[in-house]
């Protein structure tokens, strides 16, 4: 132990506290939407008290009230302010986030755990937006997020393609040769794949790319690195050893901003539908777009879980649905689907760098 060794703890402790302010902030922020006034006494009283009761050592009670009430003040204040709320599934710094702050770079990006649970939350109201992963252009559709693009009531109002540039992220001072694990998300470990067998690092699998950056800020684990983006080095006090290492460069994540309010304007438009299982029954759906002149920029089926030979398809084409020509040919297809679900027109959106 030595007097720099003590500041560098300090300032690891200084880097952790200030993290955890920001996710009481943004828990307050969500607490906005579940209440009618943002000043509730009592429960400021009941935080006070909470917090005087942990007080022990160093920490006297009087200085804890002093701290804790200058963060009562401030959660206040960001709640009496108009920040509209963006759900992402994953931890800071995910690409999730990165998509988020592109499609609204004066709202709060908030991490939520599951695809579900962003859907679920923007559905009911809890967040003003979500923003959500649908295709990747070496990967294929995201089909958790198509699944739940049928099951739930929201709606596409934003497309935004994002650019995935994977670094090799390290804790300070680590020496390269020293490194013998790589963690990461199962998919960007296949999408650096010739890169980690190039180096003989052994991948393992985490559930997210932002995740197994926190992970190694947190445990610091010997000989250890982790496949992220660089936004996740400054957030997790990491260092980039090596950039853009995927194995092909491109490589583009579609995102979908949602909302559980419509937009009808925009240069595309999203359905869904479900046809019945005879031959030409696609045939006749596509012939209804092709004989109105509309591009499909994408189409791609997935099978309905429990209902055998039943498949739901994915259409994107070229138009809004004010135009005149788009009402009448979904008329038309909606005429001649089993099942059909308009997700949103939308602007085609310009690919996102971090």
């Amino acid at each position: 132990m030595n007097l720099e060794k003590v500041r560098k703890e300090i300032d690891t402790i200084d880097f952790e506290i200030i993290k955890l302010l920001n996710r009481r902030m943004e828990l307050a922020l969500t607490s906005k939407k579940f209440k009618k006034k943002v000043f509730d006494p009592e429960r400021e009283k009941q935080v006070l008290a909470n917090v005087i009761n942990y007080a022990h050592g160093v920490i006297s009670p009087e200085f804890t009230k002093k701290l804790f009430s200058t963060v009562l003040e401030e959660s206040k204040s960001l709640q009496s302010k108009d920040y509209k709320l963006i759900a992402f599934q994953g931890e800071h710094g995910a690409y999730g986030e990165i998509a988020a702050g592109n499609f609204n770079g004066k709202g709060i990006a908030i991490p939520i755990n599951t695809f579900a649970d962003v859907f679920n939350g923007v559905e009911k109201g809890y967040y003003d937006f979500g923003v959500v992963p649908v295709e990747n252009s070496l990967g294929g559709s995201i089909l958790d997020v198509n699944d739940l693009l049928v099951k739930h009531n929201v709606f596409v109002i934003k497309e935004i393609p994002v650019k995935i540039q994977h670094s090799l992220l390290v804790l300070p001072d680590t020496n390269y040769r020293d490194i013998r694990v790589v963690y990461s998300h199962p998919q960007a470990l296949s999408q650096c794949k010739d890169f980690l067998e190039r180096h003989n690092f052994e991948a393992r699998p985490y559930y997210d790319t932002a995740g197994a950056a926190k992970m190694l800020f947190e445990e610091k684990p010997d000989a250890t690195a982790v496949i992220a983006n660089k936004l996740c080095a400054k957030l997790y006090h990491l260092e980039v050893l090596m950039e853009n290492i995927e194995d092909h460069s491109e490589n583009i994540t579609r995102f979908f901003a949602l909302s559980n309010k419509p937009q009808t304007k925009g240069d595309k438009t999203s359905i869904i539908f479900s046809v019945k299982h005879k031959a030409g029954s696609l045939f006749n759906i596509l012939k209804i777009f092709a004989e109105n002149k509309i591009n499909l920029t994408r189409i791609e089926s997935m099978p309905v879980s429990g209902t055998p030979n039943t498949y739901m398809f994915f259409i994107d084409f070229e138009g809004s649905s004010d135009d005149n020509h788009i009402k009448k040919t979904l008329n038309l297809v909606k005429e001649n689907t089993d099942f059909y679900k308009w997700l949103g027109s939308y602007n085609k959106g310009e690919i996102v760098c971090e």
